[in-house]
C-alpha cells in the first residue's frame, strides 16, 4: 500500500538530490506524494514544482522534516553543521541519511545528537537506475533501517555497505568517477573527429563503446586486462593505440585523479 511508504524529507533539492529521489520515484521505491523537499533556492523550488508536482516543496527545512520518517541530506559539506543543528531538535527520532561528501559518520552523529545516521556516497547515474552507491551506518541504525537504505540505493543501481574509513576512497572512485568517464568519452569522440568521423557519429560510437565494455566486464566477470589483451593482436591497431596511452600516462593519471578526489573529500570533512 502506498500509505506504508515512509515519509521522506529531502533537504537540498539540487542535482544529487534530484538524481536520487527522481530515480527512486521512477523505480517505484517511493511516490512523489510521500516526498517533501526543503530548499531555499527559488530555482530549485521551481524545478521540483514543474517536474515533480506531487511532491511538497518548502523553503523551510524544519517544516520539511516535521512529519519525516527519513531525512535525506543532500547539501554541500560546508552547510551541514548549521542545517543539522537546525534539524536535530525537530527530527532526532528520524533516520538521517547524508550524501554530503567528506562528512564522516562520527561528525554527523555528534552534530545530530543521535547514532541513527547513515553516510552515503551515491553518484549521478542513479538518475537512470545505474548508480554505484556505498554506505556506512551509525551504531543505532537498526537492521530494518540498513535494509531500507540498501533497498533505496539498490532501486537506483548497485549498493555496497562499507566501513566509514573507506568512504573517501569511494568518493574518489564512484562519486567523482562519472566526471572522469565523461572526459574519456569526450576525448574518444574528439579523436574520432580528428580522424575524420562526423561529430555525432563519433560521440555515439564512443558512448556505446564505453557502455558496452563496462557491461561486458560486469556480465562476464573478466578482468579488464584479459579483455584488453583479447583485442590487442600482435602489431595491430589496438596495441599501437595502447602504446600511445601508456606514453600519455593514462593509467597513472586516473589513479592520481582518484587519490586527489579522495584526499579532497577528507579535507572537506575536516572543515
Amino acid at each position: 500500500m502506498e500509505s506504508t511508504k515512509p515519509q521522506l524529507a529531502l533537504i537540498g533539492g539540487g542535482k544529487m538530490g534530484r538524481a536520487l529521489v527522481q530515480g527512486m520515484i521512477d523505480a517505484g521505491f517511493t511516490t512523489a506524494d510521500r516526498v517533501t523537499v526543503g530548499d531555499r533556492n527559488t530555482d530549485s523550488q521551481a524545478w521540483w514544482k514543474q517536474n515533480v508536482p506531487q511532491a511538497k516543496v518548502t523553503a523551510d527545512s524544519k517544516t520539511a522534516v516535521e512529519a519525516a520518517d527519513v531525512i535525506l541530506l543532500a547539501i554541500k559539506p560546508h552547510g551541514v553543521p548549521a542545517v543539522v543543528a537546525e534539524l536535530k531538535r525537530t527530527a532526532r527520532k528520524s533516520l538521517l541519511i547524508s550524501v554530503a561528501a567528506g562528512i564522516q559518520l562520527g561528525t554527523l552523529v555528534r552534530q545530530f545528537g543521535s547514532s541513527r545516521v547513515v553516510r552515503v556516497m551515491p553518484n549521478t547515474p542513479s538518475l537512470v537506475g545505474a548508480g554505484a552507491s556505498a554506505y556506512c551506518c551509525g551504531d543505532d541504525v537498526s537492521s530494518e533501517d540498513a535494509a531500507y537504505v540498501d533497498e533505496m540505493l539498490s532501486s537506483v543501481g548497485k549498493a555496497f555497505r562499507v566501513e566509514d574509513k573507506l568512504m573517501d576512497a569511494v568518493t574518489g572512485v564512484s562519486g567523482s568517477g562519472p566526471a572522469y568517464v565523461c572526459m574519456i568519452i569526450e576525448a574518444l569522440a574528439d579523436g574520432g573527429v580528428l580522424s575524420g568521423l562526423p561529430r555525432e557519429l563519433a560521440m555515439q560510437l564512443a558512448t556505446q563503446t564505453v557502455l558496452g565494455t563496462a557491461t561486458l566486464i560486469q556480465q562476464t566477470g573478466s578482468h579488464p586486462a584479459v579483455l584488453k589483451d583479447a583485442v590487442a593482436s600482435p602489431g595491430g591497431t589496438t596495441i599501437a593505440g595502447i602504446a600511445a596511452l601508456e606514453r600519455g600516462a593514462l593509467r597513472n593519471t586516473l589513479i592520481s585523479a582518484v587519490q586527489a578526489a579522495a584526499l579532497r573529500g577528507e579535507e572537506l570533512g575536516k572543515g
